[in-house]
């Protein structure tokens, strides 16, 4: 026999397993970049991405990638990577830590639909 104990706890534990199946869910929403407003968003990484044979010297020296044509969710990916700290490039860092996840989606769209053809940036 269930004692009435046992049962008062069933309604708190119900409400529980409703907000953890909630958030997950919320979590599981996919922020979707947009190409055109990621347009407004790349003033600062064209002063190196847009620049053919480009070479940074700090901290070390080494040749900036075009990014133009590369996979939306790579870039975004990488973005997300500099914010948190596990890619290490100290300039990408900063830039990344004021880019919301929806700017670092709208970013990777934006370069994905680059081409050598693109009139906005035919450099990348």
């Amino acid at each position: 026999m269930i004692s009435m104990k046992k049962l008062s706890i069933l309604p708190q534990l119900a409400v529980t397993a409703a907000l953890v199946f909630a958030g997950s869910v919320a979590q599981a929403d996919e922020v979707k970049g947009n190409a055109a407003a990621g347009n407004g968003k790349v003033w600062l990484c064209v002063g190196c991405h847009s620049i053919p044979e480009y070479r940074a010297d700090y901290p070390l020296v080494y040749k900036v990638p075009m990014i133009g044509g590369q996979n939306a969710a790579y870039i975004a990916s990488a973005l997300a990577a500099y914010k948190k700290g596990e890619r290490k490039h100290p300039t990408m860092r900063s830039i990344a830590a004021s880019l919301s996840d929806q700017d670092m989606a709208d970013i990777g769209e934006y370069y994905a639909a680059q081409t050598a053809s693109s009139p906005n940036n035919p450099l990348k």
